[in-house]
């Protein structure tokens, strides 16, 4: 399998893409994707203007993902995706999260890409316990990466306790 955990700032990643754990608006915000937007620089703030909103204020609903340039940073592209914030799993949470990574994998594909980082998608502000979203999250690229063998995907975690939770995940006792 194409997957690899490592422990990184995702903005200094040399891949043709990160994911950007995004909110609706894609315009910002904290976590990671406040980062990503400070690290490449105004050029991302106005793509994602650019890009169309298909209700007020969203211009990504839960579980799908947009793509625009990676401006100043080492990725090419950055694709953003909207995880599901965590209710305790009774509002069709696993079934977004997965959608986050399929839709975001499925995007890369489309677009010609080969290497693709994914950060913890919905485990910071947005709550899901990592230990319930490393399981959803992995059976989702496993089943992705059966149609897209050619791709290398690897999953930044911003400290050792929460790579050592996808590792667990990713190679079960």
């Amino acid at each position: 399998m194409n997957i690899e955990i490592v422990i990184a700032d995702i903005t200094r990643l040399g891949v043709d893409a990160i994911v950007n754990a995004a909110n609706p608006a894609l315009l910002g915000g904290g976590g990671v994707d406040g980062a990503i937007h400070r690290a490449a620089g105004p050029g991302l703030l106005e793509a994602c203007r650019a890009l169309p909103q298909v209700s007020p204020g969203v211009r990504c609903p839960v579980g799908e993902a947009r793509i625009t340039g990676g401006f100043a940073l080492p990725a090419r592209y950055v694709i953003h995706t909207v995880g599901p914030i965590w209710h305790g799993g009774d509002r069709d949470e696993p079934a977004l999260l997965a959608s986050c990574y399929r839709e975001s994998l499925q995007l890369a594909a489309a677009h010609g890409l080969h290497t693709i980082a994914f950060p913890a998608i919905s485990c910071g502000v947005y709550g899901y316990p990592p230990e319930r979203a490393a399981p959803v999250a992995l059976a989702a690229l496993r089943e992705c990466l059966l149609q897209h063998a050619e791709m290398q995907v690897q999953l930044c975690c911003f400290d050792a306790r929460m790579a050592s939770v996808w590792r667990e995940a990713l190679n079960p006792a």
